[in-house]
């Protein structure tokens, strides 16, 4: 036995989207299921925090987003000109503080008969060695040299944390995303009430956005890393442009988003990970809430099983099984994704033309975000889409 006593079914390591999914899974199979989290909770989390219809779909039964506001209305702009509303009669998305969804999904794991533990430094799991009574066991290392011991570890301590470097993941696209939170008066607010901004930036693949959260608008930029100074500049100018350069941020921040290889593994032994651990998120608009919902929830239906697996060869299998349930879905998403951000970054004004212009694009657009289809599914089912996708391939 460890330091903390007997050994959890599942231990979740971190209590973002991803971890509190996977956390609230397995305690809903009645497992004894501790989550730990570095951080005291609510925490800041820099994110444009829209919840797409996927995220919507992937939330626990009766789950009550906390809405700041509901999007019935786009702007387009391509790097500031050509600007352009599209509006819709139904809800686009919502928009959250991650603070308060965050600890609202933590409650959610809670109720289900998962233990929280805040302020709780991981410093690396055991697989082998003399902190492992035996091969069904994981040992979690926390900061203080305390052990926890698991049948079953969920990597979600995000892209930089240290269970990914356990699994060996691999990630191939690293994107530096900057953002400011800034109260406005109220008449700037209502001006925005309703309505987001997305604007094609001037570094390839980069975008801007205005997310209005009430008296406060999120207003971020992202681009491939290594652009630093460019990406801070186009952060600067868009907030000048949007008239907002008098407001002084109650937060600034950056945070690089990583994807994943394709290549990359979801496992190793009974550790797996999922959300931004993983490297999963959506490789064209970054979007990782819907991505850290749902393999979270896999994670934590799989971890379940890992937990009950008595030898190495079973609960290899039930590892590939999660691998395959991931990649069937979401490595399906991000392949598409990576190729819409390929069309991106050749032809920006080519997407903001048909965005704009084109009435399938647009309703296809409005789908995507309702949660209705999937870009994948566009991809694999209108032949223009598919037509267009393949002449990029090719050059």
């Amino acid at each position: 036995m460890g330091d903390s006593g007997p050994v959890w079914d599942v231990v979740v390591v971190g209590a973002g989207p991803a971890g509190a999914s996977a956390a609230r899974a397995a305690a809903s199979e009645g497992r004894r299921v501790l989550l730990l989290e570095k951080a005291e909770l609510p925490r800041y989390k820099t994110c444009g925090g829209g919840i797409i219809g996927p995220s919507r779909d992937a939330l626990p039964p009766g789950f009550e987003l906390p809405l700041r506001d509901r999007v019935h209305a786009v702007t387009f702009s391509l790097n500031g000109r050509m600007t352009r509303t599209r509006r819709s009669r139904h809800m686009l998305f919502g928009l959250i503080s991650r603070p308060e969804f965050d600890a609202a999904l933590v409650e959610t794991a809670k109720a289900a008969g998962a233990e929280v533990r805040t302020g709780v430094t991981v410093s690396r799991v055991e697989q082998h060695g003399p902190a492992v009574p035996d091969r069904r066991t994981v040992a979690v290392v926390l900061g203080d040299g305390s052990t926890v011991l698991a049948r079953a570890v969920v990597g979600a301590d995000g892209s930089a944390g240290r269970i990914g470097a356990h699994v060996g993941v691999k990630l191939q696209q690293v994107d530096l995303g900057l953002e400011a939170e800034i109260p406005v008066p109220a008449t700037v607010a209502e001006d925005w009430a309703g309505r987001v901004q997305i604007d094609w930036g001037p570094i390839p693949g980069s975008y801007g956005w205005v997310f209005p959260k009430g008296d406060t608008l999120t207003v971020g930029v992202i681009s491939a890393r290594g652009e630093g100074a460019a990406t801070k500049r186009y952060l600067e100018d868009f907030i000048a442009r949007l008239g907002l350069a008098g407001f002084e941020p109650s937060i600034s921040s950056g945070h690089l988003t990583r994807c994943r290889a394709d290549d990359s593994p979801l496992s190793r032994g009974r550790v797996l990970v999922c959300g931004d651990a993983a490297g999963l998120l959506e490789p064209w608009t970054r979007e990782g809430i819907s991505f850290a919902l749902r393999s979270g929830r896999l994670a934590g239906e799989w971890a379940v099983r890992i937990a009950e697996a008595q030898d190495a060869v079973d609960a290899r299998r039930q590892a590939l099984n999660y691998a395959f349930a991931i990649k069937a879905g979401l490595g399906v998403e991000m392949g598409v994704g990576r190729r819409m951000l390929a069309v991106f970054e050749r032809r920006p004004g080519l997407i903001h033309a048909a965005v704009t212009g084109f009435r399938p694009a647009w309703q296809a657009f409005a789908r995507i975000t309702r949660g209705s289809t999937t870009l994948a599914e566009i991809v694999r089912t209108h032949p223009v889409a598919r037509r267009v996708l393949s002449a990029v391939d090719r050059g």
